[in-house]
């Protein structure tokens, strides 16, 4: 690791196969903790290249417990995180909206570092129960049309950085990993991401892909539709700059978004929006991204059409039903 923070310090950059070995190694448990900090942290200072993310990303996907959910072709809705923006948990509402729609939803998540409060906290607080066996992966989505894929669960190498991670608090490369590394492989993703270079990046990436995507970043900063602003769309049959009005939405301002300050407020209001008790910001917001990845999951769908049908989903009670089935079985198995 000497060799390699001297390089990095030098202001060179790393190939995809250096990228690749350090992550490898980092998993291997070859580097100690303040080694792995410092070198999370020479990516908070410059800009990441496409060769080093593609060489991160290709040792997360080799390292990882692979679940084959393939005949359910299921859509993930994932963001980076790493916004500061503190929202609440809108993609994983919007999942639940997705399935409730028929749709098979393979949700890959974490527990919160930059934010209070992500995916996997607010899921595990509303007695969501993590596993990687993959025939209850499979029920669930026979079930529910969703599963849950938590991300230390799968992944060593994230594992194994996730407390240096904790412990600084701040955005690294694996939040901007987080979407490209779900287990499941899925070839329908809806990624959401902290800026727009980033998005270049992903584009880039996906477009070596065979998977149907849609990457989103709102330009005040946010890694979803944040409806505060408008938003770039880049997919892979088109790119284009969105606002609120194209969705047929409201336009909003951050406070109408705004998450808890903690993992039980952020339950709270998450539970809120599901029974259609949320404000019509919160549903606005949870509708458009679940709208697009419907058009996503379904092209043939009109964009204000799967947004329309997303916000039907939350006000008529169905995708709290179906949320509400979910946990009400996992208790009966408990018992």
């Amino acid at each position: 690791m000497k060799e390699i923070l001297n390089h990095l310090f030098e202001h060179k950059t790393l190939t995809k196969a250096e990228a690749r070995e350090v992550l490898v190694n980092v998993t291997a448990g070859k580097y100690n903790q303040n080694q792995i900090s410092s070198f999370l942290t020479v990516f908070m200072m410059r800009s990441i290249t496409v060769d080093e993310l593609e060489g991160f990303r290709d040792a997360l996907l080799d390292l990882c417990h692979r679940v084959d959910l393939d005949a359910y072709n299921p859509i993930d809705l994932c963001g980076t995180g790493g916004d500061g923006k503190d929202t609440f948990n809108i993609s994983t509402l919007a999942s639940f909206v997705v399935a409730a729609n028929g749709v098979a939803v393979a949700k890959h998540g974490n527990y919160g570092v930059s934010s209070s409060c992500g995916s996997s906290n607010v899921l595990e607080a509303l007695g969501v129960k993590f596993t990687t066996d993959t025939d209850a992966l499979k029920r669930s989505i026979e079930k529910y049309s969703i599963c849950f894929l938590h991300a230390p669960l799968f992944h060593p190498a994230m594992k194994s950085v996730g407390p240096i991670r904790k412990e600084l608090g701040v955005k690294t490369f694996f939040n901007m990993l987080g979407p490209m590394v779900n287990p499941a492989f899925p070839k329908r993703q809806l990624v959401g991401v902290f800026s727009l270079e980033l998005a270049r990046m992903y584009g880039y990436l996906y477009q070596q892909t065979d998977t149907r995507y849609i990457i989103l970043h709102t330009l005040d900063g946010y890694d979803e539709i944040s409806l505060t602003s408008p938003f770039k769309v880049i997919s892979d049959s088109r790119e284009a700059l969105l606002d609120a009005t194209s969705l047929g939405l409201p336009q909003l301002q951050h406070e109408q978004i705004k998450g808890g300050s903690d993992v039980a407020s952020s339950a709270e209001i998450f539970l809120k929006v599901l029974k259609a008790e949320g404000t019509e910001a919160q549903t606005a917001v949870v509708a458009a991204n679940a709208g697009m990845a419907l058009q996503c999951a379904r092209p043939e769908l009109e964009l204000k059409e799967a947004v329309n049908l997303a916000k039907e989903t939350l006000e008529s009670g169905r995708a709290y039903a179906l949320f509400n089935k979910l946990i009400n079985d996992q208790k009966l198995v408990e018992a």
